[in-house]
């Protein structure tokens, strides 16, 4: 029958060791108290009333299966074991151990899967982020009159402000703690998305959208972190693996709720002309809700009591550890499991001490500024030492292994639907109807005009009312004595032509429409001012369904990176999976068709889903408590410049050549797999 532990009591200011597990009283082993220490015995649950333990027996005793508490007891002192013999162990290491212990005695329950849910709606969040621009562009850019360079710096500010937002919140989040920095972030995520759906104008659209991205780019540093820290080392990579499933569900939530939402055209209001609220604006409102809900939850989750340690928050953290055991052993229907830690010793950090004003010596403005200036010198601080001794080649590596992934990942994540929309725009090319040295007098247009080309043709006393011009093209053509009246048009313009006599009313036709035109006697009137939507190209269901498809196809990859992390390794599945995504990014030089594109696209996001658990996983476990979101952060704000490089370049080749991407992604993720594969195997790595 397992036996039932107490730690040592150490007084604060006696010795600087930590509180032990002492097996006979020695510094090194595990040992157990027969009876629960006296101050204990009100925190007992009355369901232990009546009950003699001695009477009570392990079901599993007569078949001779260890009890778990045994099986905990036997692999604390296998750790102590495989010390070497007159080692000392530092202050840092025998907090890490004796943190384990309390996380294996709290169990893997109800609060962990709480937390679980709380945390995955905020990388939801995160993978949402990703996608909300890219799906409401088409429809923004009409709405919001942008140019190319004004989509591509929308585009481009996404990844920029993540990358902001990933260093700032990182490192703070080892400073001032992970839940508030988290629930910071994704309240300022929530606020300016909001005002995002709102704004009118380009600038405060992308002013908001840049303040949004800085807000989420926060979560995903913070999270694996966080979430990390309430999981024991048997759990750890399993259930830090499940999390990534999160991220995959938010890409999934932004294609179904774009393809439900924007091209719902009537989902919208006005006020005059002034303020419009299409659909595409209900779709941003929309992708917000998950980082609002777990705004909400993370309202009743506590701190991470590792973090509270670290900085010497004792009594808050054994609070923290005492209802995470509680909350699991009462819902495992056991709530005479009682909390036997009477004392954590909390390691000594009077370098990290903050710096105030004293109240009667300066104004709060002063205080605040002195200490955001000192808590900015101890995040700066925090970043330098990853290239300190112990952890340069750490921090090489996985900055080497994130860059490597991020440039093909999110290279490639544009390439494919650049790719299929411009096969798409080849195969629309190849059905252009050309028209030349047509003379139509007395006609009215009353049908659209779509794909074509008119050369040298004569239109007299015409009349073109009540259609939509879509890729239209006039050459060397004359207009006289015509009415052009509500008319739509896209991608339509008038080149070289001598226009009379002709009247535009309620038109789009303004002047960038006409090239080189000679205009003589005609008459504008009631034109359309700004820019319109239009109701079928922007909103190709197509572009929704290879997203969709895309995250999909991250199913796969998560569930089997989770059930063999511990059993394989991180290693060998990061360098596996990336490996095998360079061989499906080669095979991209044999596919010629949509389909082809389409399904090797999604066996490469479901091999990459994989690399990045790995990675993901590994990343936290590589650092101490100390700098593991400084780390993160960082490699994550790496990651994001990755994906921008890798984005420009690989679209800029769209329509000019498969072969140079390809092989860019190849070689990247052939290198990042070979590096994988020299990192240490952190399976049976306590978190320092």
């Amino acid at each position: 029958m397992a036996d039932r532990y107490q730690n040592h009591i150490h007084q604060q200011g006696g010795g600087d060791s930590y509180a032990t597990y002492g097996e006979g009283g020695g510094p090194d082993g595990y040992g157990y108290q027969a009876d629960y220490p006296s101050q204990e015995e009100d925190a007992a649950s009355d369901a232990t009333e009546g009950h003699d333990e001695e009477d009570q027996m392990y079901e599993g005793e007569y078949q001779g299966i260890p009890h778990p508490d045994e099986v905990k007891a036997a692999q604390r002192a296998a750790r102590a074991k495989a010390r070497p013999a007159g080692s000392t162990i530092s202050d840092l290491e025998e907090l890490s151990e004796q943190y384990e212990d309390i996380m294996e005695d709290c169990g893997h329950g109800k609060f962990q899967w709480t937390l679980f849910v709380v945390l995955g709606l905020a990388l939801m969040a995160d993978g949402v982020e990703c996608f909300v621009v890219a799906f409401a562009l088409p429809s923004a850019e009409k709405d919001l009159c942008l140019s190319n360079a004004e989509k591509g710096m929308l585009g481009l500010v996404v990844f920029l402000s993540m990358m902001v937002g990933a260093f700032l919140w990182g490192g703070l989040a080892d400073k001032l703690g992970r839940r508030r920095c988290l629930m910071v972030a994704l309240a300022i995520n929530c606020v300016f998305a909001f005002l995002s759906s709102f704004a009118q104008g380009y600038g405060f659209f992308l002013f908001f959208r840049l303040l949004s991205g800085i807000g989420i780019g926060g979560t995903v540093p913070i999270v694996y972190t966080y979430f990390s820290e309430f999981l024991q080392m048997e759990k750890r990579g399993e259930h830090l693996s499940w999390l990534c499933m999160f991220w995959m569900m938010g890409g999934i939530y932004a294609s179904f709720t774009a393809w439900g939402v924007i091209p719902r055209y009537g989902w919208g209001f006005s006020m005059g002309s002034e303020f419009q609220f299409h659909s595409w604006r209900v779709f941003v409102l929309v992708a917000a809700l998950p980082a609002i809900m777990s705004l909400v939850g993370l309202t009743f989750m506590p701190e991470s009591p590792r973090f509270l340690l670290e900085n010497a928050k004792h009594d808050e953290a054994w609070m923290i550890l005492k209802q995470v055991h509680d909350t699991n052993w009462r819902a495992k229907g056991q709530p005479e499991k009682v909390f036997t830690v009477t004392h954590i010793k909390a390691p000594k950090t009077a370098e990290d001490e903050f710096i105030e004003i004293q109240t009667a010596t300066g104004t709060p403005v002063q205080r605040w500024a002195v200490r955001s200036l000192r808590i900015c010198k101890l995040v700066l601080r925090n970043v330098a030492s990853l290239l300190s001794a112990e952890l340069r080649f750490a921090t090489l590596f996985m900055a080497l292994i994130w860059f490597c992934m991020a440039f093909s990942y999110y290279g490639l994540s544009v390439w494919f639907p650049d790719m299929i929309k411009h096969l798409q725009h080849e195969e629309y090319e190849s059905r252009l109807k050309t028209f030349h040295g047509e003379r139509v007098e007395n006609f009215q247009f009353n049908f659209s005009l779509e794909n074509q080309i008119h050369r040298e043709g004569e239109y007299i006393r015409d009349k073109f009312v009540g259609i939509e011009m879509k890729s239209v093209k006039f050459e060397d053509s004359l207009f006289e004595d015509c009415l052009f009246e509500d008319i739509r048009s896209t991608d339509t313009m008038f080149e070289n032509c001598t226009i009379r006599s002709t009247i535009f009313y309620n038109t789009d036709l303004w002047k960038e429409k006409f090239i080189d035109c000679r205009m003589e006697n005609n008459t504008f009137e009631h034109n359309k001012h700004g820019c319109h939507l239009d109701t079928t190209d922007e909103n190709d269901v197509l572009v929704y369904l290879v997203s969709f498809l895309g995250s999909l196809a991250v199913l796969p990859g998560n569930i089997i990176s989770a059930l063999f992390v511990e059993k394989i390794g991180r290693v060998r599945i990061i360098g596996g999976s990336m490996l095998i995504s360079a061989g499906c990014s080669f095979f991209l030089l044999l596919s010629f068709s949509q389909s082809a594109i389409i399904a090797l696209q999604c066996l490469f996001c479901g091999v990459s889903a994989a690399a990045w658990n790995g990675i993901e996983v590994v990343t936290v476990e590589l650092y101490p408590a100390s700098k593991r979101a400084t780390a993160f952060g960082v490699l994550n704000a790496l990651c994001k410049l990755a994906a921008v490089l890798g984005s420009s370049i690989f679209a800029s080749f769209v329509g000019i050549t498969k072969a140079i991407p390809i092989l860019l992604s190849f070689t990247a993720l052939v290198c990042g797999g070979l590096v994988a594969l020299r990192l240490p195997d952190t399976r049976q790595k306590i978190l320092q």
